[in-house]
């Protein structure tokens, strides 16, 4: 078993104090209910980087030898087909983990959308430390039941709903996905771009703009800019979502 730096009680408070107290993602986060002296044991094994937009998390068939906690800005996570075609099959915010489910080798590939600051961890380390800390290994399972629920509410979006539906919802759920933004109410941030939009939603660019054009003309919402909305009538929004308009 690999053993972890221990540090003595008020070091290792005062460390966690200086580095993760401050953290706006920390309530969002598998480190959000650790004890100070587990939160010291993380932060004793942690590296914090940045990344520019359109730099690489990780890259589809790498080894996979970290895992990462987003603690600011958005990354897209993607695969891409045989024929070089893409299917985005998340967004990921502050709070939000990749990487722990990985093989040996990283199953897709994350870049950022827009500069992102994350907490990076060796796999190996992070394992060895989820296993002598429950509250962390309860976190981590809390998030994969969350995480299954998504993808299962994504097979039902690609696989049921019409265009229109599918931009209703992603239009609905994004907030949420979105926790460290100051909420404003019917506002809805959009980092990605009308592409990544469609590669997610399984639809054409063309059909991502046309149905925003639909909803902007029955006045349900109004495009602020190429990645700022309101919502002018969410109860017609969700009706939409549901199919019942």
């Amino acid at each position: 078993m690999l053993e972890l730096r221990s540090l003595p009680n008020d070091c290792a408070n005062r460390r966690s104090e200086a580095a993760c107290v401050g953290c706006g993602a920390r309530a969002f986060s598998v480190c959000g209910n650790l004890a100070p002296a587990d939160l010291a044991r993380l932060d004793a094994i942690v590296e914090r980087t940045a990344l520019k937009a359109g730099e690489s998390l990780t890259r589809e068939g790498d080894p996979a030898t970290h895992v990462f906690n987003i603690t600011s800005g958005s990354v897209r996570v993607y695969k891409l087909l045989p024929d070089g075609r893409r299917q985005i099959t998340g967004f990921l915010f502050a709070g939000d983990f990749v990487g722990l489910a990985s093989g040996s080798d990283y199953a897709f590939a994350a870049e950022a959308i827009e500069d992102v600051t994350l907490c990076r961890f060796r796999k190996t380390e992070y394992r060895a430390l989820i296993r002598e800390t429950p509250s962390l290994e309860e976190a981590l399972l809390d998030r994969a039941t969350h995480e299954l629920a998504a993808a299962q509410n994504q097979m039902l979006l690609l696989g049921r709903k019409r265009a229109q539906e599918r931009i209703a919802s992603f239009l609905l759920d994004l907030p949420a996905r979105d926790p460290i933004r100051p909420p404003v109410e019917g506002h809805v941030h959009l980092p990605m771009t009308r592409s990544e939009i469609a590669d997610y939603l399984g639809l054409t660019i063309e059909t991502v703009s046309r149905e925003l054009s639909k909803l902007k003309a029955a006045g349900v919402i109004r495009l602020i800019s190429l990645h700022e909305l309101l919502v002018l009538q969410p109860g017609r929004l969700r009706d939409i979502a549901e199919g019942l308009d």
